[in-house]
């Protein structure tokens, strides 16, 4: 019976020593094995067997982690208050630096996070701050990554997400872009004005080339006037001349005939024969020079 005691407890013991022993480190996971307070080596992936008691397996997870930089309120170079918050992703590349180098890895890149964000946008005008974000970002991560590097952990990208203004600041702003698109506005149509001034001189010149161009867009005019049954006749000042002008060249050419008629000669009159046989002589129309 005692023998049986026995066996049963070396077994549980067996196995609780196992069930210690066992560690499974997961795909996205390295161990680190610390041995009597020492590292002595970075576990894969997979089953691990540790020693109870003596050795002790940190798991850090080398998977890219979201990070959101809370709001800061940032003085820009040019003087302006704003509000900027930022997100930043990082990831451990060196297990054992993370866990040895430094106690906390996440709340100290939150912290040096924030501090670099506002050292970096302060250096910056607001109108930079809002145009030239991929500057920005470069420059947050590029001090990032050179503090980090030491702890093992790299950061991979950090973008900024809000920028809050001042509601003056956004007045100013807005009469500022509505300025900016009045004076667009004017441009734009004073090219046209010279670009149509310019196309008007060169018809001028074609029509007074050749006048019966002129006719014709008159013409053309009346035609556009009368669309959708129009009682209205417009004329043109230089149609009423061209009608003048029609109506004298028909009283010149009608004078002109009635004096060509005049100098013709005219023709003899036959005497009138009398009853009695005898012929009366025939006057004659003398013929003017």
């Amino acid at each position: 019976m005692n023998v049986v005691v026995i066996v049963l407890a070396v077994v549980v013991v067996a196995l609780i020593v196992l069930a210690l022993s066992i560690r499974v480190v997961t795909q996205y996971e390295k161990g680190v094995l610390f041995r009597l307070g020492r590292v002595i080596a970075v576990r894969e992936p997979g089953l691990n067997l540790i020693v109870p008691v003596i050795d002790q397996l940190r798991k850090v997870t080398m998977r890219i982690i979201t990070m959101p930089i809370q709001s800061q309120g940032i003085i820009t170079r040019d003087n302006v208050s704003v509000d900027i918050s930022a997100v930043a992703y990082f990831r451990i590349v060196d297990a054992e630096k993370s866990v040895v180098a430094i106690e906390n890895v996440y709340a100290a890149i939150d912290q040096i996070a924030q501090t670099t964000l506002r050292k970096v946008v302060g250096q910056h005008t607001l109108d930079e701050a809002l145009s030239e974000t991929d500057v920005i970002n470069a420059g947050i991560r590029e001090i990032l990554d050179t503090t980090t590097l030491e702890w093992g952990v790299e950061v991979t990208l950090v973008e900024l997400k809000d920028i809050q203004l001042p509601d003056s600041m956004k007045r100013a702003m807005a009469r500022q872009a509505e300025a900016e698109r009045e004076k667009r506005a004017k441009i734009i149509a004073a090219e046209g004005e010279s670009m149509a001034a310019a196309a008007l001189g060169d018809a001028s010149d074609t029509m007074m080339a050749h006048p019966l161009a002129l006719q014709l867009r008159n013409l053309q005019t009346l035609i556009e006037l009368g669309v959708d049954k129009n009682t209205t006749v417009v004329f043109p000042a230089q149609l009423m001349s061209a009608i003048g002008d029609v109506g004298s060249y028909f009283a010149r050419e009608t004078a002109a005939a009635a004096a060509l008629g005049a100098v013709q000669p005219a023709l003899p009159i036959l005497p009138t024969p009398k009853p009695n046989g005898t012929a009366t002589p025939a006057a004659t129309t003398p013929i003017s020079n």
